[in-house]
């Protein structure tokens, strides 16, 4: 019997470029093209890719361990949660270390509901909190849940920024209260202080969790460590993930005081979770995020990139939108066809929401890399 190869399932829309190998902000595809990466696999590489220092972590972690479960010590991970500590504020204690964005959500979730023993959980317009039932759950669009309902069935959707309706929303049934402070695949859409300060008071109000989903916003990427620093409000939890570990799978639910002891041994688990690799380049991020003062360098180079796309004059640019180093560029027609042209100019992107240019750039950019980014999109935008 001749047995066929097997083929690669298809779930994602796939380019026609194939990447090899990348080097900090740069990537290079099989033919010798070299690109300038503000994609950076949904945001992963923000920390650049093959970061020498962080792969000389992991090599060294390769020679020693590479499995340990989260039931037995380890002195990665210890490391790792050391190192962490210097980056989060005062009060929050407890990490979970988990292995994806929506594995933290739903960590956060079953938080929520341990904690206050209710079942209602309250999301909003344009949210994207991942693609696992709970998190895909709490995730507004439509086209990403309709083939997988029913869903879990107590979620309640306000509207993202309308802080007059939070009162409505938030009740005595409420578990948690989950939101992006900056919304990523949603359309680079940021909260206000308004709509932020309103979720902590009717938390408070009803002795509900808030949660803050900074997997994509969190980590120095809009100029804080944190995006809920621009805003002088604080979530009982918060999830992070995507690149600290440097590019290594990793997600994380971060949360205050009693909350860190919510489950009894058995309620969750993880098998890959504090993995030592993992856990040893978290670590060696963390320790070059402190170093090189991420948060600053985002600070001057995203709003020179978002000045400069300001200053496009296109017909088709509705409005530059994000913070930081995580811009959007609205247009007023589908936003793929721009993505897919920029690939032929050097520069790799990705859309948000259906008519957003989203671009994620690694932290280390140039001026003549914000140049290249700026030149590119103007040329496709003429096409229009």
């Amino acid at each position: 019997m001749v047995i066929g190869m097997a083929r690669l399932a298809r779930y994602y829309r796939v380019y026609p470029i194939n990447i090899v190998r990348g080097r900090m902000q740069y990537v290079w595809d099989s033919n010798g093209n070299r690109y300038l990466d503000a994609n950076t696999g949904h945001g992963v590489a923000f920390m650049g890719h093959s970061n020498p220092e962080i792969i000389n972590a992991i090599k060294a972690q390769l020679d020693k361990i590479i499995t340990v479960p989260l039931n037995m010590g380890n002195e990665a991970r210890d490391e790792f949660i050391s190192e962490f500590s210097r980056i989060i504020p005062q009060g929050f204690d407890a990490v979970f270390p988990q292995n994806t964005g929506t594995e933290a959500v739903e960590t956060a979730i079953k938080i929520g509901k341990k904690w206050t023993r209710r079942k209602t959980i309250v999301a909003f317009t344009n949210s994207f909190h991942g693609r696992t039932m709970g998190s895909l759950s709490i995730t507004w669009n439509e086209n990403y849940r309709k083939a997988f309902q029913p869903l879990y069935p107590h979620v309640k959707f306000g509207v993202f920024n309308n802080a007059h309706e939070v009162d409505k929303l938030v009740d005595e049934d409420t578990c948690c209260v989950v939101v992006e402070p900056v919304q990523g695949e949603g359309g680079l859409n940021v909260a206000t202080v308004d709509f932020l300060k309103a979720l902590r008071e009717a938390a408070n109000r009803v002795n509900a969790l808030l949660i803050f989903d900074e997997i994509q916003c969190g980590f120095g990427r809009t100029g804080y460590t944190w995006a809920f620093q621009h805003y002088g409000v604080e979530p009982d939890v918060f999830t992070a993930g995507k690149a600290i570990a440097g590019g290594l799978p990793i997600g994380l639910v971060v949360a205050k005081g009693e909350l860190g002891d919510v489950f009894n041994p058995g309620e969750h688990g993880s098998t890959f979770a504090g993995n030592p690799v993992v856990m040893a380049a978290a670590a060696a991020t963390v320790k070059v995020f402190i170093r090189d003062n991420v948060p600053s360098v985002v600070k001057e180079t995203g709003s020179l990139l978002t000045k400069r796309l300001g200053e496009l004059n296109s017909r088709v640019v509705n409005r530059v939108k994000g913070m930081g180093l995580m811009i959007g560029v609205e247009l007023r027609t589908r936003a793929e066809p721009y993505v897919e042209a920029l690939m032929k100019h050097g520069v790799l992107a990705l859309t948000a929401s259906v008519n957003v240019v989203r671009f994620l750039p690694p932290y280390m950019i140039s001026h003549d890399d914000v140049d290249l980014i700026v030149n590119s999109l103007s040329e496709v935008l003429k096409g229009a």
